[in-house]
């Protein structure tokens, strides 16, 4: 059988188990089909909650996946502290609380018989500093029942590398006294492989040898989240959210590498990772001298051992096995105290000042250990990985905001911030710096379909505690000495948003943005033969982004639209071994991703089918360089009935293309040793140097099936 043929067969399969699954169903109720054209109403696009039963969705997060044009970013993961918003929904007219619980969490929790509408503004015209571009906000009831609800989802897959039923969440929510309270349990659980072929070749193309490779990867990660609002007679607002979090996570390549007229070798690479992390956070906020004054703080902990292995296994009887060890364990913690005050003036002027203190720090412990020829683990001195990297942060931020015309509206904000990063250890030093922050974004409505965004900022970048200590990958055999002379990045970013509302025919936004980097971070040498992470003076980056969907109701396809989301980036920077001028180190180069779908009219059922792939640059250190890339798009089917017996079924098969993993890598520097050991030990180099040797694999991981089911109550 051709692959063509186990392909067409594949889906034929899961179409027969979609088929299966939903058999018996109640087809007598249907999902009427709503149109998703919205209404205007003071300049905000207005989406009731009726419109989107076409769907028949169980939370909002189900509605906002569907709202025409618009995609949910979760901002910056690595920002300093809470600092200005960045994730573009909102709640209620707030901000979600918390750090490390982002909006897919949240609306994820909340059911969609709770949402009165969506909003979609312009976060210049909003009295929240920082938001610029399409925001959403989501209005909610307030629930006044006293009885219990909540929703689930079970997310099981299966795939050739085996099988995975344990991804999911619930949800349940209700009263307590006259708050509200949710308590959540999710997994974000993965049995993932691939499996493949590399070839070996000296730098002339010639072959050294071949691995025959199987990785598998394990992961679980049970959340539990508790949150608590409540809202005075007086209208202060109270909220406290909590989460405790484990994760295991496992990794293992095994490999039979053979050679013309050499002993096969057994290679096995392991890795292992059993974390804990908490975080709780709290905020009050409440009138006072003729404004709101909210108050903020945040906890977050986590402790992480990590042990990797690499060993080589040699079968001509007389080499003895050899191995490398290094395990390192972590603690890492974040505290963070805010206030925030703001209050308006005659002529719609709104003001505001913000004020934050944090601290962070990062705890790493790390041994490194080969064996020897009597089997035994030996320690290798290091000297730069048992550290402690701590930051106190402190940030002042005064806002502006006003409407300059009834289609044009201002928002800036100014400030800047103070830090002290200190390290222990025999390298350690202590530093403090004052740098900027602001912003300038305008808002502009030149006609009812059309709203026009720009912004101009100046950045603060979070630097990566990890690059401060001495780290050693044991599968590559390489590592990064660790540097404690790091400075934080900085940047101006500049972004021009344009969105036209198409009418019946759906949305677009086309975003064009460029950044001019100062102090970027990238790999620089720190002596002949070691390299670290490290400051750069100067880096550039733009690009374009497009988010658009399309509703196929007007050419009379009723219920079908198509969602296209896509960015292409260019950036540079001069490499500070060659002096030329190339991208930044694994960086976007272009990325997008179809989506088409069908509820088909009068009846529970819909389908539809997907596409998506990336390109990033190379990634690259001084003594080699990596280039991961696909081998072609990902894409997929799915069939859906929306009421199984109550519940929403959906069946998914993924990869029908077959796209595989691709990746290469390039070393440099003058060999040593033999030629069964080409890959260590090695002389190292740099790349502007000899090439030692060429890795390249193509490693498959075949299809995917899915079944997703979910439901209320």
């Amino acid at each position: 059988m051709n692959s063509k043929t186990r392909i067409w067969s594949s889906i034929a399969t899961g179409a027969l188990m979609a088929s299966a699954i939903i058999s018996g169903a109640a087809f007598g109720q249907t999902a009427p089909l709503s149109s998703l054209q919205p209404h205007m109403e003071n300049g905000r696009q207005i989406y009731a909650a009726e419109q989107f039963s076409r769907f028949n969705p169980r939370t909002a997060l189900d509605m906002v996946r569907q709202v025409p044009g618009f995609t949910i970013d979760t901002g910056d993961d690595s920002q300093r502290g809470l600092g200005q918003a960045d994730e573009n929904v909102l709640i209620n007219g707030a901000r979600i609380p918390g750090k490390n619980s982002d909006a897919f969490t949240f609306l994820g929790r909340i059911s969609a018989a709770n949402v009165i509408r969506i909003e979609i503004v312009d976060g210049a015209t909003l009295s929240i500093s920082g938001l610029s571009g399409q925001v959403l906000n989501l209005v909610t009831k307030a629930d006044e029942s006293t009885g219990l609800g909540g929703n689930f989802k079970w997310d099981p897959r299966w795939r050739r590398s085996g099988s995975n039923w344990f991804a999911g969440e619930a949800s349940i929510n209700g009263k307590l006294g006259k708050g509200d309270f949710t308590l959540s349990l999710e997994n974000d659980a993965a049995r993932n492989g691939v499996e493949g072929l590399e070839k070996v070749t000296d730098r002339y193309g010639n072959l050294l040898f071949e691995r025959d490779e199987i990785a598998r990867y394990r992961q679980d990660q049970p959340k539990l989240s508790a949150s608590y609002s409540r809202t005075s007679d007086g209208g202060a607002v109270f909220n406290a959210n909590g989460a405790y979090q484990i994760y295991r996570g496992r990794e293992t390549v095994v490999t039979d590498r053979t050679q013309i007229g050499q002993p096969d070798i057994f290679e096995d690479y392991s890795s292992r990772e059993n974390e804990w992390n908490a975080e709780f956070s709290t905020d009050y906020e409440f009138s006072v001298g003729g404004g709101r004054l909210k108050l903020i703080g945040l906890q977050r902990f986590e402790h992480s051992p990590v042990s990797d292995f690499f060993g080589q296994t040699f079968f001509d009887g007389v080499t003895p096995p050899n191995g490398t060890r290094f395990d390192r364990v972590t603690d890492e913690g974040e505290s963070i105290l805010r206030a925030e005050y703001g209050w308006k003036t005659i002529g719609g002027t709104d003001w505001g000042i913000s004020v934050e203190g944090a601290y962070n720090f990062l705890d790493n412990e790390a041994e490194l250990a080969v064996l020897d020829t009597q089997g035994i683990y030996q320690p290798v001195a290091l000297t730069n990985a048992n550290s402690k990297v701590t930051e106190y942060r402190g940030e002042i931020i005064g806002s502006y905001g006003r409407p300059l015309s009834d289609r044009l509206n201002l928002q800036a904000t100014l400030g800047g911030e103070y830090s002290k990063i200190s390290q222990s250890g025999v390298a350690g030093q202590s530093r403090s710096f004052i740098r900027p922050k602001g912003s300038v974004s305008m808002a502009w409505r030149p006609r009812p379909n059309l709203d026009i965004s720009l912004k101009i900022e100046r950045l603060v970048g979070q630097l990566d505690f990890f690059d401060f200590v001495q780290s050693v990958d044991v599968s590559q055999n390489s590592g990064n000495a660790g540097n404690p002379g790091l400075v934080p990045p900085q940047s101006w970013r500049a972004e021009l948003e344009t969105t036209r509302k198409l009418g019946p025919w759906g949305s677009m936004t086309v975003s064009i943005y460029g950044e001019q980097f100062s102090d970027i971070v990238d790999s620089i040498p720190i002596t002949a033969t070691t390299e670290a992470r490290g400051n750069l003076d100067s880096a550039t980056s733009y690009g374009v982004e497009l988010v658009t969907s399309i509703l196929l109701d007007p050419i009379g396809w009723t219920g079908a639209k198509l969602d296209i989301e896509g960015e292409v980036r260019k950036s540079a920077l001069r490499d500070p071994l060659t002096g030329i001028y190339r991208r930044i180190s694994d960086d976007t180069i272009f990325t997008y991703e179809v989506n088409f779908r069908h509820d088909i009219p009068n009846s529970n059922w819909a389908w539809g089918a997907g596409a998506e792939d990336f390109r990033n640059s190379k990634f690259l250190r001084l003594d080699q360089a990596n280039n991961f890339r696909t081998g072609g798009p990902y894409t997929w089917i799915f069939v859906e009935h929306k009421n199984v017996f109550g519940l929403t079924v959906k069946a998914d098969l993924g990869n029908l293309l077959g796209r595989s993993e691709n990746f290469t890598r390039t070393a440099y520097g003058n060999l040593l040793g033999q030629p069964g050991d080409l890959d260590r030990p090695f002389m190292r180099g740099r790349r502007n140097g000899p090439i030692a040797f060429i890795e390249d694999r193509s490693r498959e991981f075949g299809l995917i099936y899915r079944l997703t089911i979910s439901g209320s109550f």
